[in-house]
């Protein structure tokens, strides 16, 4: 008789990759490391990477740069902070790295895309712009231009 692995443990790590992803939602513009947000769940960081990219298809620190950049969209469409106060303001704190990562997600400086942004969603209830706004990353881009 052959045993079966216990499905336990990974529902168990289910759970709690739940709860990093929601604490990376609730928190992302404190300053979060792997290290932390695994000690959190009791788990180690190497085990947290691999399995939130092995769950969610992205590593930890990829989602929460992606909820950063959606935060900062809309606050940048908003128009009455800088990009350097947006920067700082959704938890990033290197100008350079934020304004990086934001034009491979969005396609365009946050300055470019702060001027566009304001007069393409004016009239719009918040909650569609922020849905036709929606950063999306190059492969999912792809994957979606292929159906």
């Amino acid at each position: 008789m052959t045993s079966r692995p216990d499905p336990a443990p990974n529902l168990r790590d289910l759970a709690r990759l739940r709860r990093v992803r929601d604490r990376m939602d609730r928190e992302y513009a404190q300053p979060l490391d792997v290290e932390a947000l695994a000690r959190g769940v009791h788990m180690s960081a190497g085990h947290l990477s691999r399995q939130f990219r092995q769950a969610y298809g992205e590593s930890p620190y990829s989602y929460l740069m992606t909820r950063r950049i959606e935060r900062a969209m809309a606050l940048l469409r908003r128009g009455d902070l800088s990009v350097t106060e947006v920067c700082f303001e959704v938890g990033c704190s290197s100008l350079g790295t934020f304004s990086t990562r934001f034009t491979e997600l969005v396609g365009m400086p946050p300055s470019t895309y702060r001027e566009q942004a304001a007069s393409a969603t004016a009239g719009m209830p918040s909650c569609v712009s922020k849905q036709v706004t929606r950063p999306v990353r190059n492969r999912e881009a792809r994957s979606e231009g292929r159906d």
